[in-house]
């Protein structure tokens, strides 16, 4: 294994299924061959969790490494970036890293200037759109101010305005009329070539807005490529929202899972050129790659998370439980392995300080582990972790799984608008042999589950002192 600090590359996508990698072979209409290089060359966590089944907490409990309920960051309405808690990018940026981040911003209603925007959580150059405006949204084509007026009333809910982009010389707006995905992908490939050019250890981090909805904003030379018809987006003096929201999702849009598809070819292609330049400057031992996305595929965009239960927005498996890759070459890791210890993105802060050289003494709180040894198969995952959005909570130890969650608002619309199908109620399951949480056995067993619900209990006791903090 390598001596040297390894540079860092931080992939995260947003909403992507479980299920969507071609080399699972699970579905014969997705096409990943990048993210499958990926795999053959690294490790596929086959139980990596996201600490949240919808993006902002998830987000936010990812950089800080800690549990976002600490700050009582639980749902959209409470969900912010803790004020106190170094990022991923102050760490690293002080073992000398260089740190840039590209891509969609959403830890909460954040807004220009925020704690919650990169230039102000340690990034040393950003190019990023603040999607808490816009529904967690950036469009995937327009972004200019041209856009917005366009748009008009639309112009928020579809995140058309322009980005922000940051450097050492400060901040400016940039306005990009391309499909985002490819533009943030030649940002980052940008950020790398200069940071090896200036011989500076370097943490990239790009964070997609694929595949989120709405899939169907697609280049037409796509559309044309796939024979797939042009989408049209809201027109709010024609549409009302709600009804045009439900045509343009799961199940009533005809073409939504091509859309899906595509959206995710296009991303994967991103993900292969930043593979090659790695190669092509010979740094590719010494990085180490990570790829996973905020939480679970969505119903609404036609995300498949089979064989697991749920997806998006519920605490079933398909919403907290996604595809997570890591690639080291000069860590050990192993290439084309398979991992199945429980692991986390609360695990990425640490991993990567500990790779970087930093010790425990340098690190603050974390609730995550080092994941290296564990993808060596020299050490263990995390025994239990905890889920919590307030009105739904799960626990996990070992093979078993207790899930509650309450009727009521919440559920109500959710199921609603997003057609998650989130099941009220109390239940227990053994995921070894019932991955797809189909038998409740919280009767046949009911000193497992009060064994979970007391450890879930002890846990939100010490998220709530935490908090008071």
């Amino acid at each position: 294994m390598s001596a040297v600090a390894p540079n860092i590359v931080l992939i995260l996508s947003d909403d992507h299924g479980y299920a969507d990698r071609s080399t699972l072979g699970l579905r014969d209409d997705i096409a990943t061959p990048h993210l499958d290089r990926l795999a053959a060359d690294g490790t596929t966590c086959t139980q990596g969790y996201v600490t949240a089944p919808i993006c902002s907490p998830s987000r936010a409990g990812l950089m800080a490494g800690v549990h976002q309920q600490r700050w009582g960051a639980y749902w959209f309405d409470t969900s912010s970036f803790g004020d106190d808690r170094p990022s991923i990018a102050e760490v690293l940026g002080g073992a000398g890293y260089r740190c840039g981040y590209f891509g969609k911003v959403h830890y909460g209603q954040e807004r220009r200037g925020d704690r919650a925007c990169p230039p102000h959580h340690g990034f040393d150059e950003s190019l990023y759109g603040l999607a808490g405006q816009s529904m967690g949204r950036l469009h995937y084509l327009h972004h200019s101010r041209a856009a917005e007026e366009r748009y008009g009333p639309a112009a928020w809910r579809h995140g058309v305005g322009p980005l922000l982009a940051a450097d050492e010389s400060g901040e400016t707006e940039a306005e990009i009329e391309r499909h985002l995905t490819r533009e943030l992908g030649e940002r980052t490939r940008g950020f790398i070539g200069r940071a090896v050019a200036d011989q500076r250890p370097f943490f990239a981090m790009v964070a997609f807005n694929a595949v989120h909805n709405f899939n169907g904003q697609l280049p037409a030379e796509v559309l044309r490529e796939r024979g797939l018809p042009p989408f049209a987006d809201l027109d709010p003096a024609v549409d009302d929202y709600l009804d045009w929201y439900d045509g343009a999702i799961w199940p009533n849009d005809p073409n939504g899972r091509a859309y899906y598809a595509a959206q995710l070819a296009i991303m994967d292609e991103e993900i292969g050129l930043l593979l090659d330049q790695l190669d092509t400057l010979g740094v590719a031992e010494d990085t180490l790659v990570v790829y996973l996305t905020d939480n679970g595929g969505s119903t609404c965009n036609f995300a498949e998370n089979a064989p697991l239960a749920g997806g998006k927005y519920s605490l079933y498996e398909g919403g907290v439980r996604v595809p997570f890759l890591v690639r080291w070459v000069g860590g050990g890791v192993p290439a084309g392995g398979a991992c199945a210890e429980l692991v986390s993105s609360l695990d990425l802060l640490p991993t990567f300080a500990a790779a970087a050289g930093l010790t425990g003494e340098q690190v603050r709180e974390t609730d995550g582990i080092d994941l290296a040894p564990v993808l060596r198969g020299e050490g263990a995952g995390h025994e239990v972790l905890h889920f919590d959005t307030g009105f739904q909570w799960a626990v996990r130890e070992g093979e078993w799984k207790l899930r509650s969650i309450d009727a009521g608002a919440h559920v109500d619309a959710i199921n609603t608008v997003e057609h998650a199908g989130i099941e009220p109620g109390v239940a227990l399951h053994h995921l070894g042999r019932d991955p797809g949480e189909r038998t409740d056995l919280s009767e046949t067993y009911p000193r497992v589950r009060e064994r979970l619900t007391a450890l879930h209990e002890a846990w939100r006791a010490e998220m709530a002192a935490s908090a008071r903090r």
